[in-house]
């Protein structure tokens, strides 16, 4: 059995549990960490089925669990590419989300930062999903392609009628809706072949029951929800933070200062905002048996199955 999969289907967490657990996996050394640590850490957990996740006291299981939980996907146990590591979201969204929220004249000064997010989210909502049905590359290059470039014109075409708006409030509240609303939409079309092909439900002991659609239809409903969370929030609070700071003395005496207050305040809200949305939901979610296809309940006898949700 895998041991990631073991791991999050013995350690049946609560929210703050799996919010301090993945402030752990998101630390940024989890993305240099070598190659051959990696495998030492895996081999570990591979040897030592019983013991490694009960005794989480000793410094050297618990480094490997951080290790293997980060860097490898639970489905096909291969390395994930260090740029799509969860550690790496927060530095390379958060520029890109400053750059969107900016107030600009000119649509071309957004092309860039919009067509950059989109392009990273969809790779990494690509990556990190579930990965246990059968998809070719060619596929998984077509459908990012065209997810990127709908996602990209969906994102912009709205900011045209933005630039065109007098009202000060629907000028400021406009961009943050099209960012919550397009990336919910980016993981429900980066992941859409999972609710058609289905997902591996297996039971605790990680035997497979079965591929359901139903599982992968909640499994991307989740993630898109977490999403919202994160990129909305994320992308509210510093415009908000931000329409009071200009009204400050310091603000009129160094214009220059709001954007540093507002980049640093996209950072923070983002740090904090990360583990919080990955942790809404379990990373292998249970779903119960009575949920899913007859043909997967009639294979089984459990009450209860699980499943990878993805990040």
């Amino acid at each position: 059995m895998e041991p990631n999969v073991r791991f999050w289907i013995t350690e049946r967490q609560s929210f703050i549990r799996r919010f301090l657990q993945w402030t752990e996996l998101l630390d940024p050394t989890n993305l240099v960490v070598s190659i051959e640590k990696i495998e030492k850490s895996r081999q570990l957990l591979l040897t030592n089925e019983d013991a490694s996740i009960r005794d989480l006291e000793d410094q050297r299981v618990k480094d490997a669990w951080k290790r293997s939980l980060s860097t490898v996907h639970p489905d096909n146990s291969k390395l994930i590419p260090v740029p799509f590591r969860p550690a790496a979201l927060l530095p390379f969204t958060a520029p890109m989300i400053f750059f969107s929220m900016l107030s600009v004249k000119s649509l071309k000064s957004l092309i860039l930062p919009q067509i950059s997010f989109y392009t990273y989210t969809t790779a990494f909502n690509i990556v990190n999903g579930n990965a246990s049905y059968n998809r070719r590359l060619h596929e998984s290059v077509l459908l990012g392609t065209g997810v990127i470039a709908s996602s990209s014109f969906f994102g912009l075409f709205p900011r045209l009628l933005q630039m065109r708006l007098n009202h000060v409030l629907l000028k400021k509240a406009l961009p943050v809706v099209i960012l919550t609303h397009i990336s919910a939409m980016n993981v429900v079309a980066a992941r859409s072949l999972e609710p058609i092909r289905g997902i591996e439900v297996m039971d605790k002991e990680g035997n497979v029951m079965g591929y359901s659609r139903k599982a992968g239809t909640k499994a991307v409903k989740d993630t898109a929800t977490s999403r919202v969370v994160l990129f909305g929030t994320s992308a509210f609070i510093p415009e908000v933070f931000s329409h009071f700071f200009v009204r400050t003395r310091f603000f009129r005496q160094y214009p220059w200062s709001l954007w540093t207050f507002k980049l640093s305040c996209t950072v923070l809200v983002m740090g904090l905002m990360v583990p919080v949305s990955f942790s809404m939901f379990p990373q292998i979610e249970r779903i119960q048996c009575s949920e899913l296809e007859k043909e997967i309940q009639s294979a089984t006898e459990e009450t209860e199955l699980f499943y990878n949700r993805g990040v």
